[in-house]
């Protein structure tokens, strides 16, 4: 995603143009197209979608301006899919940090859980002594009631 990020994205005479593509260039492959089919020569694969079982009886012309739309068509794809990307890629990163926060608060509640779940042992002692007082005073009393009968 840091490679699609780092593309940018022009538009040059209303077609979109993809920068930082290693090792490819639009003209040269255009241009490359264009001589074969003004020499007569057509690509090997007659079989492809690229050009149309009519597009054998268009002319050299009409061919360029059929792959240019074409191609037009699939940079406009290519930009949308890109910033989709992009798009995506950002809300991975927003997600990323709502995970960060929402592990920090996880943490910061287990610590408090533990602490409160200490203080309620300590509670707990606290009162099953004071319990054990009021048995030996009740006890006491007790006593102390029938030495007064």
């Amino acid at each position: 995603s840091s490679k699609i990020r780092n593309m940018e994205v022009q538009s040059a005479d209303g077609v979109a143009v993809l920068e930082d593509c290693i090792g490819f260039s639009l003209t040269k492959t255009i241009s490359k197209v264009e001589e074969k089919l003004k020499k007569g020569v057509l690509p090997d694969c007659q079989d492809d979608d690229i050009i149309p079982r009519v597009g054998s009886e268009m002319g050299a012309e009409a061919q360029i301006r059929f792959l240019k739309a074409k191609l037009r068509v699939m940079q406009e794809d290519l930009a949308n899919i890109v910033f989709e990307c992009r798009k995506k890629d950002d809300e991975n990163q927003n997600l990323g940090t709502r995970l960060k926060d929402t592990e920090e608060e996880n943490s910061r509640l287990q610590r408090t859980i533990s602490l409160q779940q200490s203080q309620i042992e300590k509670y707990k002692m606290l009162s099953q002594e004071a319990n054990k007082k009021t048995e030996g005073l009740q006890q006491e009393v007790t006593a102390l009631e029938k030495v007064l009968q």
